[in-house]
């Protein structure tokens, strides 16, 4: 499991667009006490305003918050905040001024009652994980990522070579995907890279995101506005399929964003 959310470094996830045409994802994944749930929610609505601060203040391009479903102790891990960088060398080196933000989001907060919250917050959860993600592929869609938002992440361990795996996304599935978005039937797709994954005991190389405007069109999807391939189409699908072995797919919904 803890390798699952390792890799998981997905997002996650953000429909905005960059004007470098790049996108960049920085996973922290938090184990949280059934007993901590309500102060972990708190402490995530006192991080959300120094978040804006950082948006405003151009270190970050925005923030989500994201429950794990279904949820539950033995899951490992309960949520998932996602920051939203457009510059890798922002979200690597985690430039920018945070103090300055603290500061401007709670400019009468006391420093004896800042350093409290500080130590709130580190007890009212585990930072398990942190992994870094790249945003390569999306279908053309107008989505708004907005709270309510259900997105199934499918984790992907490519069998064949990385070009051949991206080609595959790129060229045989995602006019699928495209055709779905466009009748409706879903919001978006995206597919990520996972940076900094190497080694032979690496649990997956990529992810797709499927993304939902809620649990009722997630519940209702269909393939069936596609159109049917023919025996070549078909071919290269299942030669698509070889490249790769999905190893699992989860269920995260929005519970805060900003941007």
């Amino acid at each position: 499991m803890k390798k699952l959310f390792l890799l998981l470094a997905i997002v996650l996830f953000s429909s905005t667009t960059i004007a470098q045409g790049k996108t960049y994802l920085l996973f922290e994944f938090m184990e949280v006490d059934n007993t901590q749930e309500q102060s972990y929610w708190e402490i995530e609505s006192f991080w959300e305003k120094i978040h804006e601060q950082r948006v405003k203040n151009g270190d970050i391009v925005g923030w989500d918050l994201w429950t794990i479903k279904p949820g539950g102790e033995d899951q490992g891990y309960q949520y998932l905040t996602v920051n939203v960088y457009n510059d890798p060398v922002k979200m690597f080196s985690g430039e920018g001024n945070f103090g300055a933000a603290v500061k401007a989001a709670y400019p009468d907060m006391s420093d004896e009652d800042l350093d409290k919250m500080m130590k709130k917050t580190g007890k009212s959860r585990d930072l398990a994980i942190r992994n870094y993600i790249e945003i390569i592929g999306t279908t053309s869609d107008d989505f708004d990522m907005a709270v309510g938002t259900v997105a199934e992440l499918g984790f992907m361990k490519v069998k064949t070579s990385n070009s051949d795996y991206v080609n595959a996304e790129l060229e045989i599935f995602k006019p699928f995907h495209q055709q779905v978005v466009d009748a409706g039937s879903k919001g978006s797709w995206q597919l990520m890279s996972v940076m900094l994954q190497k080694g032979s005991d690496r649990y997956a190389d990529y992810m797709v995101v499927n993304m939902y405007n809620s649990y009722e069109q997630y519940l209702n999807f269909d393939w069936g506005s596609i159109d049917t391939p023919d025996e070549e189409s078909q071919k290269k699908i299942n030669e698509g399929i070889a490249t790769r072995d999905m190893k699992n797919v989860i269920l995260i919904e929005l519970v805060k964003k900003v941007r």
